[in-house]
């Protein structure tokens, strides 16, 4: 069995080196990506309004958290997305399914950051 010659490294150099694979993942991603470009675009319109808006911590880390959750959900997607084209290309059933449920969960958390900032914004508007 092959082990992970990456595994090896501890301590504050395996933390740097993290740090760095998620800040190339974020490269990669925002440049391959128009829909986590257009997720991003939205989240820093409404990250000021959500921290200007929010009377307290809690109100602000809702609306700010439903933002994150949703480029979280949007990177998961792509990378389900890159690994089954990575396998083929070719039309698959199970290739079908493992896409359309990412969409799925991309689906629910924009559902979810509407209903947070919707009740959010009714509360205060009336």
């Amino acid at each position: 069995m092959q082990t992970n010659p990456y595994k090896g490294k501890t301590g504050i150099d395996r933390v740097w080196r993290a740090l760095l694979h998620s800040l190339d993942g974020l490269r990669s991603v925002y440049a391959s990506e128009s829909a986590f470009r257009q997720e991003v675009a939205i989240g820093v319109l409404l990250l000021p309004l959500a921290l200007w808006l929010g009377e307290d911590a809690t109100q602000r880390a809702l609306l700010v958290g439903s933002l994150l959750l949703v480029l979280i959900t949007e990177l998961l997607n792509s990378a389900v997305e890159a690994t089954v084209d990575r396998i083929s290309f070719d039309p698959h059933e199970l290739a079908k399914r493992a896409k359309d449920w990412g969409s799925a969960a991309v689906f629910v958390s924009l559902v979810n950051g509407a209903v947070i900032w919707g009740f959010f914004l009714f509360e205060r508007l009336t």
